[in-house]
């Protein structure tokens, strides 16, 4: 039974996002006909505005970096838990738990179609998270649905003339995104770099895509061709 591991960006349901609920709704379908088929899936969902804005309020008094991750940790299991609980109002075989490590993922996978979870320790984004419970759990790739539409050679708001890759090889989009190691909590890029680099250790592929249009993600979780880019070792 294959299984397939989606990092959900928390920009995905940030308030002023038009027609976020339509979307949470699409997502469950999608959700859904992929478990109908066979298929588990687990779902790392990020904080998002709450963690941004949690992480703000705090950081005048707050100067532990650690601390200031605990914030948007809390934000993501949040948004995990709406994500979690839309799946199980859908009719989704979705795990009750909210696990709160890579561990207790894998072991949810083994009695449920599903798992929704946020983040776990200070130091790892969720898109760490998603691509070290992929390896862990031994699935066929790890799905990062943020909200652009491919990788770009630099930030394509800044750049307007950045070049946008179909393809990339895991070296090249480490070269892009830089080396390991964990950025200012509150922070984000297309995606982590530590998160690469285990993906790169360990040949993990990945679909980088924009989250925003279920109908992308839907084609990536089916194994189809999808606008956006595709990594691989």
């Amino acid at each position: 039974m294959a299984t397939v591991v989606v990092a959900l960006g928390g920009s995905l349901l940030r308030p002023e996002v038009e027609g976020r609920h339509n979307w949470l709704m699409e997502m469950v379908r999608v959700i859904g006909a992929r478990v109908e088929s066979g298929a588990k899936l687990a779902l790392v969902v990020g904080g998002g505005a709450p963690a941004r804005e949690g992480i703000e309020l705090a950081r005048q008094l707050i100067g532990d970096v650690s601390h200031l991750d605990r914030i948007g940790i809390a934000a993501t299991r949040l948004n995990a838990t709406i994500v979690r609980e839309a799946l199980s109002d859908g009719g989704v075989n979705v795990s009750e738990k909210i696990p709160e490590s890579i561990e207790g993922a894998v072991l949810e996978l083994v009695g449920s179609d599903v798992v929704v979870m946020g983040g776990t320790v200070p130091g790892q984004t969720t898109d760490a998270v998603a691509i070290r419970l992929a390896i862990q759990s031994g699935a066929e790739k790890c799905v990062i649905a943020t909200n652009v539409s491919k990788v770009y050679s630099e930030d394509p708001r800044e750049n307007p003339e950045a070049e946008a890759f179909d393809e990339l090889t895991l070296d090249e989009l480490q070269q892009i995104v830089g080396p390991p190691g964990h950025v200012e909590a509150g922070t984000s890029q297309v995606v982590d770099p530590v998160g690469v680099g285990d993906a790169l250790e360990h040949g993990l592929h990945l679909d980088v895509l924009d989250g925003r249009d279920t109908r992308v993600i839907k084609r990536s979780l089916e194994g189809e061709e999808f606008e956006g880019t595709m990594v691989r070792g």
